[in-house]
């Protein structure tokens, strides 16, 4: 079956996974990877399927709507995965306006072109799709208790940023009660692996450990985050798009809790082992500063609707999966060196300024 697919923040650290995915699987959908190409998004993370007779890329801003409109009409989009979004807490704490406005009213764009657009159609909604992803932050905090998050836990937002994608996945679900919209949410767990943006914990700490920098460990590092393998979350977008049920919730997580302390004693051994250095050398590196604010406790993704309905579950396990990550962040130097003196985006500053 041909579909023509837009797929935003596709140039991203998640996006552009899930575009290299959709791109290599499906030869015969139409793939339209849309990004403003802000400072997390970067073109050289898609280099090896950027001449795919089946990809192209457009830059820009999901807040356009009339923009984004005439890209639906122009593309003949039947499927939306919406993955563009700010998500760094610490940008969020410093700056809630921009989360507000990309979040939320660049998600409620999209979701208005997309009911004009369909609704214009003979078919209107048959065959079409909004997929939504989001993230288990909405739900809050939860206890050193075992307990974890459900598609049914209630929403308890405590950052400008969780609370910024609570208020859009709400819109989401608004338009399928309203409109009769065909949409899927989806909360996922913290992401790792390639191609992520180096201010967050995994990327940044890899390349501070090569370069003897300190390692920044909020609080006394005991906060707890569900990790998960971001080939493994494409995987699952997949799945989802193409099997799951319309006006659905689900939760996707890599059943892999770690406190922030042991995650990083880990990526502490892993990276001082690639390096050829002495076991335990990295460790006078961790520095202790003072907690973010509102910082969550534990978060804890329940994905057992995912694997009983889809089949989807993990692929690899957490030490695994750290040992390819930190791999390649260490064999793709360059790549970093582009992302931290920002060369990448006065690059794309230059190529897009006349267009």
């Amino acid at each position: 079956m041909k579909r023509n697919i837009l797929i935003t923040g596709g140039a991203g650290f998640i996006g552009s996974h899930v575009v290299r995915l959709f791109v290599n699987n499906y030869p015969q959908y139409n793939i339209i990877n849309l990004d403003k190409l802000t400072y997390a998004g970067n073109l050289a993370n898609l280099a090896d399927v950027q001449n795919a007779p089946n990809y192209t890329f457009v830059r820009a801003d999901i807040c356009d709507y009339d923009t984004i409109l005439g890209l639906l009409k122009q593309f003949n989009i039947d499927g939306i995965i919406h993955l563009a979004a700010e998500s760094h807490v610490d940008r969020s704490i410093r700056d809630p306006f921009a989360f507000a406005r990309t979040n939320v009213m660049g998600t409620l764009s999209l979701l208005q072109a997309a009911r004009i657009y369909w609704e214009s159609l003979p078919e209107r909604y048959d065959g079409k799709r909004f997929y939504h992803i989001s993230t288990d932050e909405v739900y809050g905090a939860l206890e050193f208790d075992g307990s974890m998050f459900t598609e049914h836990t209630r929403y308890n937002p405590h950052s400008p940023y969780s609370a910024s994608k609570a208020s859009s996945d709400h819109f989401v679900r608004a338009y399928h009660d309203t409109y009769g919209m065909p949409t899927i949410v989806t909360n996922c767990s913290n992401n790792y692996g390639a191609y992520q943006f180096p201010e967050k914990l995994i990327p940044l700490f890899i390349n501070n450990i090569r370069h003897r920098k300190p390692l920044p460990v909020y609080g006394k590092g005991e906060n707890v985050r569900d990790w998960l393998y971001v080939e493994d979350h494409a995987r699952a977008i997949d799945t989802i798009f193409h099997q799951g049920r319309i006006a659905e919730t689900y939760n996707i997580g890599g059943f892999n809790e770690w406190r922030n302390i042991d995650l990083i004693k880990v990526l502490i051994e892993t990276v001082d082992r690639h390096l050829g250095n002495p076991e335990g050398y990295s460790l006078d590196l961790i520095t202790y500063v003072t907690d973010r604010l509102g910082h969550d406790l534990r978060y804890a993704i329940d994905s057992t609707k995912l694997k009983n309905e889809l089949g989807w579950q993990p692929s690899l396990q957490f030490e695994e999966g750290i040992d390819c990550t930190v791999a390649w962040y260490l064999n793709n130097q360059e790549w970093m060196d582009n992302v931290t003196s920002g060369d990448y985006m006065r690059y794309y500053d230059e190529m897009y300024k006349n267009r």
